[in-house]
Protein backbone atom coordinates (compact mmCIF):
# COMPACT_ATOMS: atom_id res chain seq x y z
CA UNK A 1 0.00 0.00 0.00
CA UNK A 2 1.31 3.44 -0.92
CA UNK A 3 2.24 5.81 1.87
CA UNK A 4 -0.20 8.66 2.40
CA UNK A 5 1.51 12.00 2.94
CA UNK A 6 -0.27 14.76 4.80
CA UNK A 7 0.46 18.21 6.14
CA UNK A 8 -1.77 19.82 8.73
CA UNK A 9 -1.88 23.41 7.49
CA UNK A 10 -4.03 24.73 10.34
CA UNK A 11 -5.88 23.28 13.32
CA UNK A 12 -9.38 24.75 13.28
CA UNK A 13 -10.45 23.23 16.59
CA UNK A 14 -11.10 20.17 18.71
CA UNK A 15 -14.67 18.89 18.98
CA UNK A 16 -14.16 15.99 21.38
CA UNK A 17 -11.77 13.60 23.10
CA UNK A 18 -11.96 9.83 23.35
CA UNK A 19 -11.26 7.70 26.41
CA UNK A 20 -7.76 6.87 25.12
CA UNK A 21 -6.79 10.53 24.74
CA UNK A 22 -7.28 10.77 20.99
CA UNK A 23 -8.85 14.07 19.98
CA UNK A 24 -11.49 14.54 17.30
CA UNK A 25 -10.21 17.54 15.41
CA UNK A 26 -11.21 19.79 12.54
CA UNK A 27 -8.12 20.62 10.51
CA UNK A 28 -7.14 22.16 7.19
CA UNK A 29 -5.01 19.39 5.63
CA UNK A 30 -3.12 18.90 2.40
CA UNK A 31 -3.17 15.22 1.39
CA UNK A 32 -0.36 14.05 -0.93
CA UNK A 33 0.66 17.66 -1.72
CA UNK A 34 -2.78 18.50 -3.10
CA UNK A 35 -4.78 21.64 -2.29
CA UNK A 36 -5.88 21.73 1.35
CA UNK A 37 -9.33 20.55 2.43
CA UNK A 38 -11.21 20.59 5.72
CA UNK A 39 -10.81 17.28 7.52
CA UNK A 40 -12.61 15.86 10.57
CA UNK A 41 -11.05 12.83 12.30
CA UNK A 42 -9.46 11.55 15.50
CA UNK A 43 -5.72 11.91 16.07
CA UNK A 44 -3.24 10.71 18.65
CA UNK A 45 -1.46 13.39 20.66
CA UNK A 46 1.49 13.62 18.23
CA UNK A 47 -0.54 13.50 15.00
CA UNK A 48 1.29 10.33 13.97
CA UNK A 49 -1.74 8.03 13.98
CA UNK A 50 -5.23 8.84 12.80
CA UNK A 51 -8.67 7.32 12.80
CA UNK A 52 -11.18 7.21 9.99
CA UNK A 53 -12.53 10.57 9.04
CA UNK A 54 -14.20 12.72 6.44
CA UNK A 55 -12.57 15.26 4.14
CA UNK A 56 -14.60 18.11 2.66
CA UNK A 57 -13.87 20.45 -0.21
CA UNK A 58 -15.14 24.03 -0.22
CA UNK A 59 -18.57 23.27 -1.74
CA UNK A 60 -19.15 20.31 0.59
CA UNK A 61 -18.22 22.46 3.59
CA UNK A 62 -20.67 25.17 2.48
CA UNK A 63 -23.43 22.55 2.15
CA UNK A 64 -22.67 21.15 5.61
CA UNK A 65 -22.67 24.63 7.14
CA UNK A 66 -26.10 25.37 5.62
CA UNK A 67 -27.46 22.02 6.76
CA UNK A 68 -26.21 22.46 10.34
CA UNK A 69 -27.55 26.01 10.55
CA UNK A 70 -31.04 24.72 9.74
CA UNK A 71 -31.04 21.94 12.34
CA UNK A 72 -32.76 22.00 15.72
CA UNK A 73 -30.19 19.74 17.39
CA UNK A 74 -32.01 19.65 20.75
CA UNK A 75 -35.12 18.13 19.17
CA UNK A 76 -33.29 15.33 17.33
CA UNK A 77 -33.33 12.86 20.23
CA UNK A 78 -29.55 12.38 20.36
CA UNK A 79 -27.34 12.54 23.43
Amino acid sequence: MAEVKYEIIKNLGTIGEGSKGWKKEVNLISWNSRPAKVDIRSWDSRHEQMGKGVTLDKEELKSLKTMLAGMDIDSMGIE
